[in-house]
């Protein structure tokens, strides 16, 4: 196990690697200053059943390779590569003389043309795996003179500690992909979300939701730190819906219309989010919605989706914004017998059973990341 300065110099910086950019820098510099080498890795490697062309994750402080030898190596010398890299026993350091065999001309061709022009003539490597399958392994380098005996206890004493890093840094990947996803999909459909807490003030706020409040002429962070409106009746309907959520965390979501032409929506949530996180918890998630196209635009789009004629395609956008058909009507200078004919075609070419349908076949369509 490490101890006294090893544990103090290689330790710390080991866990905190996870989240540094690039990962690990620091560790890797101090294990270079610390075994007196020319070169220290950090590499990750595909899975043995995955592509040779797969991406190779390599860190690294020190003198890489001189740029024509590792570019000869992305583009050729991989494919030949000797080094029995997934073989290797997790947890032993091997000497270069383990790794390859001088007496196999394959094996001298990768050292002249690789690791001697590298200036790797001595060698360490260790292989560690975490318990998702994903493996990494330690190199450290020299030009002149081997390494010392004690490295090789080093490197299987550092072993556990990278084992356990690795593993937060795989689920730590794993989340940043699913977020990254997520944020995708969510910025394509142009939502955006501000967090409140207990008093209704803005704690947090993704890129989106900071945008539509700073940019939308509408929402706004009011002087006390709370979310507002500008106008009187929409400030009014939002303090409202944040103190009916407030009092009573069960009740439904409130939706607030806070502009139509362009549109620009609200819903207000009460939080499920209460303990498990670092900051402060909110009490409300604001999630607000805004369209990029216009309402012409909109309309043509229905049209083409559902092969809507125009007056068809303006009512099946306005019932999918939430109007009533008697609404629709008075706000397109439509009779209600009028529009009612109207929504009738709609849910024929659409095969929506009723406005409800309607509103779900519009909202998971592609026209929600147009």
């Amino acid at each position: 196990m490490l101890c006294g300065e090893d544990a103090a110099a290689l330790v710390e910086p080991l866990i905190a690697g996870m989240v540094e950019n690039p990962p690990w820098s620091v560790f890797l510099a101090r294990l270079k200053d610390r075994v007196a080498a020319d070169y220290a890795s950090l590499v990750f490697r595909p899975l043995p059943f995955g592509t040779p062309e797969a991406r190779v994750v390599h860190l690294f402080a020190g003198e890489p390779s001189p740029l024509p030898v590792s570019r000869r190596y992305r583009e050729e010398l991989y494919r030949s590569d000797p080094m029995p890299y997934h073989e290797m026993i997790e947890g032993r350091t091997y000497a270069l003389d383990e790794l390859l065999q001088f007496e196999d001309p394959a094996h001298r061709d990768f050292l002249a043309q690789l690791l001697v022009p590298s200036g790797m003539n001595h060698m360490r490597m260790i292989r560690v795996a975490e318990a998702g399958g994903v493996s990494g392994w330690i190199t450290i380098t020299r030009n002149q003179s081997d390494f010392a005996p004690d490295v090789d206890t080093l490197l299987a004493d550092l072993a556990p500690y990278l084992r356990a890093a690795m593993r937060g840094h795989v689920a730590l990947e794993r989340e940043r992909m699913s977020a990254s996803v997520a944020t995708d999909a969510i910025r394509r459909m142009n939502f955006g979300w501000v967090t409140l807490d207990a008093d209704g003030r803005i704690l947090d706020t993704d890129y989106t939701g900071a945008e539509l409040l700073a940019a939308s002429g509408t929402l706004t962070r009011g002087k006390d730190g709370r979310l507002t409106a500008r106008d009187p009746d929409l400030r009014g309907e939002i303090l409202k819906a944040i103190g009916a959520l407030l009092g009573d965390p069960q009740s439904r979501p409130r939706a607030i219309v806070l502009s139509r032409e362009p549109w620009l929506d609200l819903l207000l949530v009460a939080s499920a989010q209460r303990m498990g996180t670092m900051q402060a918890a909110p009490a409300i998630v604001a999630y607000v919605h805004a369209d990029n196209w216009s309402s012409a635009d909109r309309c043509d789009q229905l049209g083409q989706l559902f092969d809507l004629a125009p007056s068809e395609a303006r009512l099946a956008l306005a019932l999918s914004r939430g109007m009533s058909i008697t609404e629709a009507a008075g706000e397109l200078g439509l009779t209600v017998e009028s529009a009612r004919t109207y929504s009738k075609r709609i849910y024929a070419k659409t095969g929506a059973r009723g406005q409800a349908d309607l509103v779900r076949f519009i909202h998971r369509s592609v026209l929600a990341i147009a």
